[in-house]
């Protein structure tokens, strides 16, 4: 019998997982690596320090599961978007650090880029903002002098840097789901877009071959036997994937870092009208499928700034003080640590806190954090719903914050439909499992694929109607009381 590895390259952490044919997890290893800011709101990875912790994982889940490389039948690889590596082809050093989605430092050439914003729009469902990788991309090469005119040098975002490195070199290669994440690629041809490329002076050459998402790019020899490298999802599609959304009108939120929310479109794009993204959820056999995102750009970076101040010591305890209290106490809490994503697209909102009285404790402001998490969740999910005018009866949850029961029941209360959670939870490194073992005939069909998915609970709305309009309401006015305070000059 073989099995199926996932690679899953998350925003803090490394993880390798190995599953069987009826996706029970045979083997798993998981490694932080270091988050680096260089300044507020600037956000880096050394691209080595991950590339050489994925290597550590797989050898470790390997381990755990007491297999070889020759016991796996292909290889998936899902990674965080949007963050971009530029190196050296001839001895595979990156120019600098990798810039992560969350970095905010390309905000003025985005205002500068706006009256363009209209082209990016029908060409690549993206708004222009620092979170996508093509003004990060244009920072590194204006920041380093003659970059643009060496042709050694190379890009892509992580499932590129590690496919590279994973075959020595040999293969320089991205897929649909995370190329339609750049603003250089056109969804519509499939293609990178040269006038777009032209608007951040950005060479072709250093950008990889686009692919479906699976399909046998090539494969590494560094365990052993050498193992197809077949399937490629960016985090998010990868998690839709996994959680059966298949039909359009198929909802899901993952609670991770940031906090996601994709609804399947079909074989046809739809545009937002409130400023949600359209992309590539992923391409098989030749079919490519379209899906509506909003993003959060923290939720558990949320509780881990609740941790580095000393108020928590972790997400555990962050759950179960917060659950101590009925209420906040009237504490709303805007967690724009980096910005406001989907529906305001703020990239200077900051974060906070409003509503504090001498009587305010500990657990009321943990409690606002989650909750704050819980109400831009609700927003993307208003906004889906009157652009699709598409009314879900469930929506599907991932990530490790769907841990917290307070904020699983919260979330249904604010959007009046049910949460379906899942037993596996790891559905990011799943999605990825199941493209790869798709393209090596491991599983023969999506049908295979979707009888694994188990519910392990359903919480169900049950907040009077009367109380939710008061939430919702006082909501909005602590998002105009955070874009007002936009004014003051830090």
């Amino acid at each position: 019998m073989k099995y199926i590895l996932a690679i899953d390259q998350g925003t803090t952490s490394s993880r390798a997982l190995i599953i069987d044919n009826m996706g029970k997890k045979i083997g798993s290893a998981s490694k932080k690596f270091k988050q680096i800011f260089p300044k507020p709101a600037l956000v880096e990875h050394d691209a080595i320090e991950i590339y050489e912790s994925q290597l550590a994982c797989v050898k470790n889940a390997l381990k755990e599961a007491s297999l070889t490389a020759n016991d796996i039948a292909g290889i998936g690889i899902t990674n965080q978007r949007e963050t971009i590596v530029v190196w050296d082809k001839t001895n595979g050093k990156p120019l600098m650090n990798a810039i992560v989605w969350q970095d905010r430092r390309t905000a003025p050439q985005c205002r500068a880029l706006k009256d363009k914003e209209e082209i990016f729009r029908e060409k690549t469902g993206l708004l222009i903002d620092p979170y996508f990788s093509a003004t990060k991309l244009s920072w590194i090469l204006d920041n380093h002098p003659g970059s643009r005119d060496n042709e050694n040098l190379i890009c892509g975002t992580i499932d590129s840097w590690l496919i590279w490195n994973l075959t020595e070199g040999k293969v320089h290669v991205t897929d649909v789901s995370n190329a339609s994440r750049t603003l250089l690629f056109n969804i519509h041809s499939q293609s990178w877009d040269e006038e777009l490329l032209e608007i951040f002076n950005i060479p072709k050459r250093m950008l990889g071959c686009v692919k479906s998402s699976s399909e046998i790019y090539g494969e590494t020899s560094l365990f052993g036997t050498p193992i197809p490298i077949s399937g490629i999802a960016g985090d998010q599609s990868a998690a839709l994937f996994a959680q059966g959304g298949h039909l359009k009108g198929d909802v899901k939120i993952t609670y991770g870092t940031g906090c996601f929310m994709l609804m399947q479109l079909g074989e046809k794009p739809l545009f937002s009208k409130n400023q949600l993204l359209t992309s590539i959820a992923w391409k098989i056999a030749g079919k490519t499928y379209y899906a509506l995102e909003g993003s959060v750009f923290n939720a558990g970076t949320v509780i881990e700034w609740l941790i580095s101040m000393g108020i928590v010591s972790s997400p555990k305890e962050a759950d179960e003080l917060a659950s101590s209290v009925k209420s906040t106490d009237g504490i709303y809490f805007i967690p724009a640590l980096t910005g406001l994503g989907a529906p305001h697209w703020d990239p200077s909102a900051r974060g906070m806190i409003l509503g504090i009285t001498r009587g305010t404790k500990r657990a009321h402001l943990i409690r606002s954090a989650i909750e704050g998490i819980g109400f831009q969740t609700m927003d993307l999910f208003h906004a889906m719903k009157e652009d699709t005018g598409l009314y879900p009866k469930s929506v599907r949850v991932d990530g490790g914050l769907s841990n917290s029961e307070l904020l699983l029941q919260f979330q249904a209360d604010l959007i009046e439909t049910e949460i379906e959670k899942p037993t596996v939870q790891e559905t990011t490194a799943y999605g990825a499992a199941f493209l790869a073992g798709l393209s090596v005939g491991y599983w023969k069909s999506l049908d295979e694929i979707t009888q694994l998915w188990k519910l392990e609970k359903i919480f169900s709305p049950n907040m009077e109607k009367d109380e939710l309009l008061r939430q919702r309401k006082n909501w909005q006015k602590a998002i105009h009381c955070n874009q007002l305070a936009e004014e003051i000059e830090l």
